[in-house]
């Protein structure tokens, strides 16, 4: 898949990735550009370092000041390169049927972005695609909370999410929106074989602009003991729900 290149990153605004699965994932991906690396010898020892990459040796306690206070970085930290744009036409030349699209409406936090990531490699979604504005960047928060799926599932940052979910309707993609307003469940507007899964942020939810370019709007079954689930949550619920349906 094709990469539209970002210019280079400068030292400072280098994300540093901490713990085994975002650095081990980072060294795998042969798109991603690994910087430095400080480790233990211990944790360095599991890790199949190039040796092109400087590698610093540290105990525990140095590692800990290099991220954030009381991050687990289990031994070994890494400053990497931000991954290059994906196009959203090539990912929509790679769709699939049973294959869900993720679009994000300006969630922000990096926590749960992560953690979509992590349930879109799971269920083995298309691609994951959100404003770039509106979204967090690569970080080690969201990384970690990615456990590697920041590495293996196709983000995509577009300037125009209306835009963008046009150009998904004409790629063939029933774009579904999901708010707990809606009349129909999501079991009942799931049955074309591609889907396009649209949330919104915590609280305010999706923007109407969004609302209006999706094809239909449903809700999750939930208990009326409680008024909403976590934006991950119901991502993960959703993208199982369409991979099954």
């Amino acid at each position: 898949m094709r990469r539209k290149a970002r210019q280079q990153t400068k030292p400072e605004n280098r994300p540093r990735f901490w713990g085994r699965h975002a650095v081990s994932a980072a060294l795998e991906n042969p798109d991603r550009r690994v910087v430095r690396i400080w480790a233990t010898r211990e944790a360095a020892a599991e890790f199949d370092i190039d040796s092109g990459i400087p590698v610093t040796f540290a105990d525990a306690a140095d590692l800990g000041r290099l991220v954030a206070r009381d991050a687990p970085h289990q031994g070994i930290v890494a400053e990497v390169e931000r991954l290059d744009d994906i196009l959203l036409a090539d990912l929509l030349d790679q769709a699939e049927d049973r294959r869900p699209l993720l679009v994000l409406d300006q969630v922000t936090d990096p926590h749960n972005v992560g953690a979509i990531l992590r349930s879109a490699a799971a269920f083995d979604a298309l691609g994951l695609v959100t404003q770039d504005r509106h979204a967090p960047p690569e970080s080690g928060a969201l990384a970690k909370a990615a456990s590697g799926a920041l590495e293996t599932v196709p983000w995509v940052r577009v300037v125009n999410l209306a835009r963008a979910l046009d150009e998904m309707a004409e790629a063939g993609f029933w774009r579904i929106g999901l708010t707990g307003e809606a009349d129909t469940t999501l079991q009942e507007a799931l049955g074309p074989a591609r889907v396009a899964l649209v949330l919104g942020a915590e609280g305010e939810g999706m923007r109407q602009n969004t609302e209006q370019h999706c094809d239909s709007l449903a809700k999750l079954p939930i208990s009326d003991r409680i008024e909403s689930l976590n934006v991950s949550n119901a991502a993960a619920i959703a993208l199982y729900a369409a991979r099954t349906a």
